[in-house]
């Protein structure tokens, strides 16, 4: 029986993105015409008395706009009362008043919601957290639920879908937020999945330029395409995500030659405890969009999720970056051979630290992405990372070093924790230095798991 995954998707960001993913969820396994199954069971709850799904989720905000439009959605009627919590006066972009203010107040309430959807499980596998860190609900309220994830429930693992502030990114105080919200992710989540919507605007735009039956991109006047016109502009960018998530955990929910679980992404692709950011790319991504262009062939998307331009995340020195693991899960009508021959390719054209050349964990999942014949998720630890890093701590000195718009923070932060900006600093500059010295670290015994298994 499939384990379940209990997603809690905190502020507006991520409950856009839960909102995207939800509906690629019930297209998913509707395609398969089953009313409810095991494969469901990981994501949902069927409840019998009024013959209905019930997702294993909580939807919190400090805002009620984002979560009353999902509610009024087609995808509505996933979700109860006791499955919501949600404010009116919002965070402020203020990681203060989301960690202090309302994680302080809120916190009761928020466990006795987990220990809900846990009641209701039989063998909970992962909480899943998509959130910003960039605002202040996602990056404030959003930490402070990893860290009681951590220190009520050890057992289960923290994965995260955070989405990282992009270079332009026009909110003052996203410096501040981002780094002290990386500084709990750091020491309490298992794995980090980030994304940034400046890699997300540029797929989209990307994908859409090569339709000819598409003129403009996604923030453009017009578009020939009439369902084009409908969409709100971030629904395809979070589509991308929603798909990330469908196929991290397509194993878990759906039968295949070769299955990849929660514990076999951590178990090979975080090699040291603090090094658990794990950059994402996928292929093919013209259905996502509902796109009409050739299919990609199979050497074509092996390509492309090792190609810069189609990472969900934008590191400006990725092709020097130094892989420590992949993980390649494929989708569909592919085969362990189709998946072993591009392995063999690749490894002579990327580069693996010393210590773990064969550092290839694959999975073969027989269910196909929605509306594709298969499709490719390449998962990877790389050092590449480092330059997101590097930008969100010279944009944080830049604020700090005059002490800029710090009294916001001071009035939530208990005066015996005002140094939680020092701490917070050190401790991503020390992450910097952890990935960059580990790919020099001498591993007696490299884990046999990061080698291709048949």
């Amino acid at each position: 029986m499939p384990r379940e995954i209990i997603t809690i998707q905190v502020g507006q960001c991520g409950n856009q993105i839960g909102w995207r993913f939800w509906d690629l969820a019930l297209r998913e396994h509707a395609s398969r015409g089953i009313l409810f199954d095991d494969a469901m069971s990981s994501f949902f709850l069927f409840d019998e008395k009024h013959q209905i799904l019930k997702a294993r989720a909580l939807l919190i905000d400090t805002e009620q706009g984002v979560i009353n439009q999902l509610l009024k959605s087609e995808v509505g009627e996933l979700f109860d009362n006791t499955q919501l919590l949600n404010e009116v006066s919002g965070a402020g972009n203020n990681w203060a008043q989301g960690f202090y203010d309302y994680g302080t107040n809120y916190k009761e309430k928020i466990l006795s919601q987990i220990n809900t959807v846990l009641e209701q499980c039989d063998s909970p596998q992962c909480f899943l957290i998509p959130h910003s860190i960039g605002g202040g609900t996602g990056s404030g309220l959003g930490s402070y639920i990893v860290n009681i994830l951590g220190e009520y429930y050890q057992d289960i693992f923290k994965f995260t879908l955070s989405v990282f502030p992009s270079k332009d990114d026009d909110v003052i105080t996203s410096p501040y937020n981002s780094v002290l919200s990386l500084n709990h992710l750091i020491n309490n989540a298992d794995c980090v999945l980030p994304v940034d919507n400046e890699s997300l605007i540029e797929i989209v735009n990307n994908v859409k330029s090569q339709n000819k039956k598409t003129s403009k991109n996604i923030f453009g006047k017009k578009n020939d395409d009439n369902n084009d016109q409908k969409k709100k502009p971030y629904d395809e960018m979070n589509s991308i995500v929603a798909h990330l998530l469908s196929s991290l955990t397509c194993s878990m929910r759906f039968e295949g030659t070769l299955d990849v679980d929660i514990n076999d992404i951590t178990m090979n692709l975080v090699p040291f405890p603090r090094q658990h950011f794990i950059m994402s790319s996928l292929s093919p991504l013209y259905h996502v969009l509902d796109q009409k262009l050739e299919p990609r062939r199979t050497e074509q998307i092996f390509d492309d999720v090792f190609n810069s331009d189609f990472q969900l995340i934008k590191c400006d020195n990725f092709n020097q970056g130094i892989y420590f693991a992949t993980a390649l899960i494929a989708r569909g009508n592919l085969t362990v051979s189709d998946l072993m021959y591009n392995i063999e390719k690749k490894k002579n054209k990327i580069n693996t630290v010393s210590w773990n050349h064969e550092g290839f964990k694959i999975g073969l999942c027989s269910q196909p992405p929605v509306n594709m014949k298969y499709g490719l998720l390449c998962l990877s630890n790389n050092t590449a990372i480092t330059d997101c890093f590097k930008r969100m701590s010279d944009r944080f000195m830049l604020l700090y070093k005059h002490k800029a718009h710090l009294h916001h923070f001071s009035n939530y932060i208990p005066e015996n924790e005002q140094n939680i900006f020092d701490e917070a600093i050190e401790n991503l500059n020390t992450l910097i230095v952890d990935y960059q010295t580990a790919q020099f670290k001498k591993v007696n015994k490299i884990n046999k798991n990061l080698t291709p298994v048949i």
